[in-house]
């Protein structure tokens, strides 16, 4: 059981925080702008499955552990900075590969991604959506707040309201990728512009992980 004002509360306040800019907005744009489209949709979708998984944290009461211990939390942060550092300088040092091949592929429409591919990046996405402290501290702090004490079972208002959220995130991270892939697109037909994207990528994720430890 649902209290209807505290969803529609609910549903404004994820709406408006969901489209504000934010670290997993920057991480999809990066996604998009380097490997297209299909990338960045694969990067949504690990968000969604970490949303998931935070939620699962969330009611086993593991985010509690972090936000009561600062040792965990520091852990946690570490490990996430660290995977997002490992990320942008593979990506950076991949630019230095064959350039020959990349400026004789510049202006030509981009291959789509591989299957594999596609699979990693969502790995990817939903492993830094894990690693990442603040979220699980967001769904601890925040969600907890429309659970109503007064109708029975909270467990199942968290994981309700845990839930709800990725979902009702998860169209407007596609717009995000939408009009991303747009802007990409213009660069991707200048000569060695996807050699700068991927570069420009990298340094984003590295930017990413120095915002997580502060």
């Amino acid at each position: 059981m649902i209290n209807p004002d505290f969803l529609v509360s609910f549903l404004l306040a994820s709406f408006l925080m969901a489209v504000a800019p934010g670290p997993s907005n920057a991480f999809l744009m990066a996604q998009t702008f380097a490997n297209g489209r299909a990338a960045g949709m694969q990067s949504a979708f690990g968000f969604a499955l970490g949303g998931v998984v935070h939620t699962f944290f969330a009611v086993i009461g593991l985010s509690a552990v972090l936000k009561a211990s600062s040792m965990a939390y520091s852990a946690v942060q570490y490990a996430g900075a660290v995977y997002l550092c490992y990320l942008g300088f593979m990506m950076i040092k991949g630019t230095f590969k064959h350039p020959t091949s990349m400026a004789d592929c510049a202006g030509e429409e981009k291959p789509h991604v591989s299957t594999s591919k596609k699979s990693n990046v969502m790995f990817q996405a939903m492993m830094t959506e894990v690693l990442n402290p603040k979220v699980a501290l967001f769904f601890i702090a925040f969600i907890p707040q429309f659970v109503d004490p007064t109708l029975s079972s909270a467990t199942f208002q968290l994981a309700f309201f845990g839930l709800l959220y990725p979902i009702f995130a998860f169209p407007i991270d596609c717009t995000y990728i939408y009009f991303g892939d747009k802007i990409a697109q213009f660069f991707r037909n200048h000569p060695n512009s996807q050699l700068w994207i991927d570069r420009v990528t990298g340094i984003v994720f590295i930017a990413l992980a120095i915002n997580l430890l502060y």
